[in-house]
């Protein structure tokens, strides 16, 4: 057995000390800034740039050892922040966080208000202000709380009610029970009507660029002229599809807004995903076999298919039908002969007879 020198394992136990205090204590000339409340620490020391030159296993380990740092650091910076046990006793230690001090910027832009709806509108005209009402009120006949509008609203709904007073002035044969059925249903349908056109009023303030004004008289150019021309063409109920064309007109129907319809992928995005298509594209382009869309394929197989066999259905018809009409000619033929044979024999002479 090989003897083990003293100084060798004293020197193998401190560098396991070492590694261990490493792996909690990191010093560094200058403080590192933290946002905790981002889960941020900005590191202002210079990194060596020797040791950054080139490509290699020796930078790859000293980023590594920087981004194990300055993680340790930030660590180190959460578990100074006051913490408390979600969910009870048992619970995991959650720290709380200040509040963030830089502004990271946005990759969407900030969404734009809702535009007020016509209500809205009037009542800011009017100067009406909304009055907060309670969600329940006291019903007299059920004698409890309900609430005022809704399902098991206080007073019930009136169309379901066993008595209906009939107004003045009204027939006194109509049936009031469907009246006040049909008035209900009026007024759900107005309600839904006006909120379809509130949504369809803030989708077109929203995204709809408004037009320039055009001259009422006849000094428009040709621009303004081509885009009277493409408003009033997509005006129609199939978007100018089933219109006729002017001289010059390109073939397909112009769009509603008169943009592209093509769609970009964002700049900032699934890094990944952007990787496998440009892989795939040039794949698609060195490869010398051509690509085989097998949905394709099987699709116009299947209308070969259907193409060959109503060709032969409609041959077999055809077949048929005409020897249907030569059984039925046969006996109209010799009809046909008989009657031109026996015509001459049924005329009389025009002085013959018993009168002549």
């Amino acid at each position: 057995m090989a003897a083990v020198r003293v100084e060798a394992v004293l020197a193998a136990a401190e560098e396991q000390e070492a590694e261990k205090r490493r792996s909690i204590t990191v010093e560094k000339e200058l403080e590192l800034e933290y946002d905790l409340g981002n889960l941020l620490a900005v590191d202002r020391n210079p990194p060596p740039a020797a040791a950054l030159r080139g490509a290699g296993p020796r930078r790859e380990a000293l980023l590594r050892a920087l981004a194990r740092d300055n993680t340790q650091l930030l660590v180190s910076q959460l578990w100074e922040l006051p913490a408390e046990r979600a969910g009870g006793a048992g619970g995991p230690l959650v720290a709380q966080l200040p509040e963030p001090t830089f502004r990271l910027p946005r990759e969407k832009p900030a969404p734009k208000p809702r535009p007020p709806t016509r209500w809205e509108q009037f009542a800011r005209l009017k100067g009406i202000r909304r009055k907060k009402k309670t969600s329940l009120v006291w019903d007299e006949q059920a004698k409890e709380w309900r609430r005022r509008w809704g399902y098991k609203r206080a007073g019930g709904d009136p169309s379901r009610a066993w008595l209906a007073e009939v107004p003045a002035g009204a027939d006194p044969e109509e049936d009031q029970f469907a009246r006040l059925r049909r008035e209900k249903r009026e007024r759900v349908a107005r309600n839904e009507l006006n909120r379809l056109r509130n949504l369809a009023r803030a989708h077109r303030a929203g995204s709809a660029v408004p037009a320039a004004p055009l001259h009422p008289t006849g000094h428009q150019d040709r621009d303004e002229l081509r885009r009277v021309a493409r408003v009033a063409r997509v005006s129609t109920a199939s978007l100018g599809r089933f219109q006729p064309r002017l001289p010059k007109e390109p073939a397909e129907p112009p769009s509603r807004s008169g943009g592209k319809k093509r769609r970009f992928q964002p700049l900032l995005g699934n890094l990944a995903a952007e990787r496998s298509r440009q892989l795939e594209l040039l794949r698609d382009m060195g490869s010398k076999k051509p690509v085989l869309d097998i949905t394709r394929a099987v699709n116009k197989q299947l209308r070969q298919e259907e193409a060959e066999a109503a060709a032969a259905n409609k041959g077999k018809k055809q077949s048929k039908r005409g020897k249907r009409g030569r059984r039925q000619q046969r006996p109209g033929r010799s009809g046909k002969k008989s009657g031109a044979r026996r015509q001459p024999q049924q005329q009389k002479p025009a002085g013959g007879g018993s009168g002549g």
